[in-house]
């Protein structure tokens, strides 16, 4: 097979990831990175630690979303 008739390979976006930093989950939605920290730390947005390291759990926060949708 040659590579004319290869798809051809894109990165994966940065959804694809069920976990995410708290750097790159402000990035994502643009807010400065201590009101991501706030809101984590107040439980307003689902995290999860692995050892040192505390990351946002998109794929809870899009069930919560997707949840509250459901019931309004």
């Amino acid at each position: 097979m040659d590579q004319s008739s290869r798809p051809a390979m894109t990165a994966l976006p940065a959804y694809a990831s069920p976990v995410v930093t708290r750097e790159r989950f402000a990035e994502l939605v643009g807010l400065p990175i201590g009101v991501i920290t706030g809101f984590a730390n107040r439980g307003y947005i689902p995290t999860v630690s692995i050892g040192k390291y505390s990351l946002v759990n998109l794929e809870l926060l899009r069930k919560r979303c997707l949840d509250r949708d459901l019931k309004d």
